[in-house]
């Protein structure tokens, strides 16, 4: 019997994307399995139902919660978890540590999903990683939302006045979006300068036309995640990075660490010396912000003229790129599963072994199985 995929309309405040684009509907049908869509779950993301040609639009979303293989964004509410049969596979953003009656609620039910925040980061899962393909998109639009506040040109201008000096922008954080800042950044004119606490960044900087901001310390930590700094050298990056802060127009913090709060790259008393029409876009608000300041989902203007900006959800403001390559992740998730129309998991597969976040009743990942059961922040 072939394989059914549901894809339900994404029910979060704010979420515009969706799980599955026309294209990617297609390519499932040519597997041989069976697409049931939500009625407008594309809407949000300027997808209308007839586009989805390959699939077969059902009416609730009760429907798209039966399948066998359940597609989502966000994680599935309670209520919606309700709605999945024993066994039946969910792979989405999961959330692990923070959606935890989400995550017991799929446990309880038996149900098989997979986080792809959990992805083991090798080489064959690059096409999966959908933090990857969102963060990119996340630090493209930071930029925009930087140059759109400003009140300023980003590029050195020379016109029949005089010449217009290019705009000094701050970017702190190296990782996918910090490295898409940067680009679009320069795109745009800026002069660009950046840091990161693994000093390993430093060529990916240089070679997109940015300064590396160096103090003397390299964090590099397993997996291409950053250790935490001691104290002392806590004290000599900020005394060296807030100089750079004090002087810039444009600031974009990109530093999250999965499961923990954001570290607090810009204190208050550094936003106090900044430059009247500042403006600080804070990528890691959802973590709490890298800004002592930063109130997240709010833009506000700070005493001194500083605009702060901590933005929730930046992928679902681009919704139609942004769902574009959620789908395409997911996709390269799913179609090696699909044997002749039928779902095939094998768990000896390192993909699937290190995604997997519920199975057969039990919370798998260890990390995720002490938050939620033990009681562990």
């Amino acid at each position: 019997m072939a394989v059914r995929i549901g894809v339900p309309k994404e029910t979060a405040v704010g979420e515009t994307r969706v799980a599955l684009v026309p294209a990617v509907a297609e390519k499932y049908k040519a597997l041989g399995a069976e697409v049931l869509v939500e009625r407008r779950a594309g809407q949000l993301s300027h997808i209308k139902d007839e586009e989805f040609a390959a699939a077969t639009l059902v009416d609730s979303a009760a429907e798209a919660f039966a399948a066998d293989v359940v597609l989502k964004v966000d994680p599935p509410t309670v209520a919606e978890a309700a709605g999945l049969h024993e066994g039946a596979v969910v792979i989405g953003l999961m959330q692990p540590y923070k959606a935890f009656d989400s995550i017991k609620a799929l446990r309880d039910l038996k149900v098989t999903s997979f986080a792809l925040e959990l992805l083991p980061r090798i080489s064959r899962a690059q096409s999966m990683d959908a933090l990857t393909s969102q963060a990119s998109i996340a630090g493209y639009k930071a930029v925009l939302m930087s140059a759109c506040m400003a009140g300023r040109y980003f590029p050195m201008l020379t016109t029949p006045a005089g010449t217009l000096r290019p705009a000094k922008v701050v970017i702190l954080g190296v990782g996918v979006a910090g490295l898409q800042a940067i680009a679009t950044a320069r795109r745009l004119g800026a002069v660009v300068e950046a840091y990161d606490v693994r000093a390993a960044t430093r060529e990916q900087v240089q070679s997109l036309g940015g300064r590396f901001i160096d103090t003397g310390i390299d964090a590099e930590a397993e997996g291409g995640y950053a250790r935490e700094l001691t104290d002392e050298e806590k004290a000599k990056a900020k005394e060296i990075v807030d100089a750079h802060l004090i002087d810039a127009d444009a600031v974009i913090t990109t530093a999250a660490i999965p499961g923990r709060p954001s570290p607090k790259l810009i204190t208050a008393d550094v936003v106090d010396k900044m430059k009247s029409g500042t403006v600080i876009i804070d990528m890691a608000a959802e973590g709490g912000g890298n800004c002592e300041l930063t109130r997240p989902g709010e833009q506000y203007n700070h005493p001194n003229g500083v605009f702060i900006y901590g933005p929730l959800n930046i992928p679902g403001m681009l919704p139609v790129h942004a769902s574009d390559q959620y789908a395409r992740n997911l996709m390269h998730f799913l179609t090696p599963l699909i044997v002749e129309g039928e779902l095939k998991l094998d768990w000896d597969d390192e993909i699937l072994a290190g995604s997997v976040l519920t199975r057969d009743g039990v919370i798998v990942n260890e990390g995720v199985r002490a938050r939620v059961e033990g009681g562990a922040t």
